[in-house]
């Protein structure tokens, strides 16, 4: 019967979608570690002052369920100001330690408001296993560091700091490698963007750890109940730069939303374009090597790298034959015409730059605005948009020709690399589409007749 019963489970969990089976397997291993690190904690480590403990998790508990979204599925507040706060005062007491404290706190705060509203499972799930962990390891280094003290006073307040700040560290990497894996492991690349601002996120959580830990032995010097009004206070100003970050990231990618849109209203035949390019670019990217700031920055530019067209006649990019010399020149203009479009958004100019720079040739022919120097190679950045916008003009349909097979499009980058194209990103390009197994294009579209007749001018078939 048992047999049987093990047989039926092995065949539901392999019965469910695979996006499924890794939430299962993320949340299962998760939750088994920070079931063992609160064991571990709960033996090795002396209990908390319960009656500070139970105000402090209610203040960490709040701060965990309006957490702010910094980056696509990455969650961020100011709760481990709290969680240190507390641990410093645990550590230092006498008859406690902060070890257990500061896991069992990481255990109470699971649910968030979108958990409830979508009725998730695994993010409460993850969240207990590493926020547990990470409270236990930063717990373990402040008693190590803090538990030999008698009291908090000014002469302690240094290896106060010195301690805090390696707790910190160590809590905010912990967290971090968790996130990162749990959500890379589950989504994948192809649903997740990359991570931007990682170095500054970072930073800021260990600082405002290390504030965190400070105020804790604030509290323990002035020995005065009365301070968790003014803790409190720093606490939500804390959230509330964080808030702030999140509500203009939101900010910046609805513009850009909302530049694309305008744009793709104008022609039907851009419409998915420039998500195209920007994935694409991105691929290149990531085989480049490139980090998440830098993988955003490329996917911005790739993003706005058509809004010139704005100002380009409609009739014009709606044309069905090919363009004359005239009107090539006019639809030129369209490089350096997205400067004067984004002139006055400030945060969009180093994309702006790439963006005007992508038909800068390799070679330093081409044409562009300030992004484009004659006789100098473009930016690193400037070329993956240039040959990501290239393989996607050849491989999807335009109001002049249908779309080309994928095979024939690399042919054509590897024909033009050195000259019209980066080598380096034509050579990452066609790895990275290998690593995907997808095709693009037409595949009936190869025929060596039919590809010379759509390539008799190079530069318009090679033309985004």
């Amino acid at each position: 019967m048992e047999w049987k019963q093990r047989r039926s489970l092995l065949g539901r969990y392999d019965r469910l979608q695979p996006m499924a089976q890794r939430k299962f397997k993320i949340a299962a291993s998760y939750s088994a570690v920070g079931i063992a690190a609160l064991v571990v904690s709960f033996l090795v480590a002396d209990p908390p002052n319960w009656l500070i403990w139970l105000p402090f998790t209610g203040l960490f508990v709040l701060l965990e369920f309006f957490a702010v979204e910094v980056n696509d599925r990455m969650m961020q507040s100011s709760s481990v100001m709290v969680v240190m706060t507390a641990g410093v005062i645990f550590a230092i007491q006498p008859g406690s330690d902060a070890m257990f404290g500061m896991a069992l706190m990481g255990a109470t705060a699971l649910i968030t408001p979108q958990d409830i509203k979508e009725r998730r499972w695994f993010q409460p799930v993850a969240n207990f296993g590493q926020i547990v962990v990470a409270g236990a390891v930063a717990g373990f280094i402040l008693d190590a560091n803090l538990g030999h003290l008698q009291g908090a006073s000014t002469e302690s307040l240094v290896r106060v700091a010195v301690a805090t700040a390696l707790a910190s560290l160590a809590y905010a990497t912990i967290q971090n490698i968790m996130v990162r894996h749990a959500v890379k492991k589950v989504f994948g690349r192809d649903n997740l963007e990359p991570w931007s601002q990682m170095h500054v996120l970072f930073t800021s959580e260990v600082s405002m750890g290390l504030l965190g830990g400070l105020i804790g032995a604030a509290y323990l010097i002035a020995d005065r109940p009365a301070m968790l009004v003014l803790i409190v206070a720093v606490y939500g100003i804390g959230h509330m730069s964080l808030y702030a970050f999140s509500q203009l990231r939101d900010a910046h990618l609805g513009s850009i939303r909302g530049f694309v849109k305008t744009l793709e209203a104008k022609d039907m035949y851009t419409r998915g374009h420039t998500e195209r390019v920007a994935f694409f670019a991105q691929m290149i990217g990531e085989q480049l090597g490139f980090t998440g700031t830098q993988l955003e920055t490329v996917r911005w530019a790739a993003l706005i790298h058509d809004l010139g067209k704005l100002a380009v006649p409609t009739e014009l990019i709606r044309k069905r034959g090919r363009l004359d010399d005239e009107e090539y020149d006019l639809m030129k203009r369209h490089a350096h015409l997205v400067e004067e479009i984004l002139a006055e958004v400030d945060f969009l100019q180093p994309m702006v730059e790439i963006a005007s720079g992508h038909h800068s040739n390799y070679d330093g022919s081409g044409y562009g605005g300030s992004g484009h120097r004659e006789g100098r190679t473009p930016s690193l950045e400037a070329s993956i948009v240039a040959v990501a916008d290239s393989f996607d003009a050849m491989t999807s349909a335009r109001s002049y020709r249908m779309a080309l097979s994928q095979q024939y499009a690399i042919g054509e980058l590897r024909r033009h690399s050195g000259g019209q194209f980066h080598p380096d990103v034509v050579d990452a390009f066609e790895k990275a589409l290998e690593k995907t197994g997808r095709r693009w294009g037409a595949p009936h579209v190869n025929d060596e007749e039919m590809a010379r007749r759509l390539a008799e001018e190079p530069e318009l078939t090679l033309r985004g």
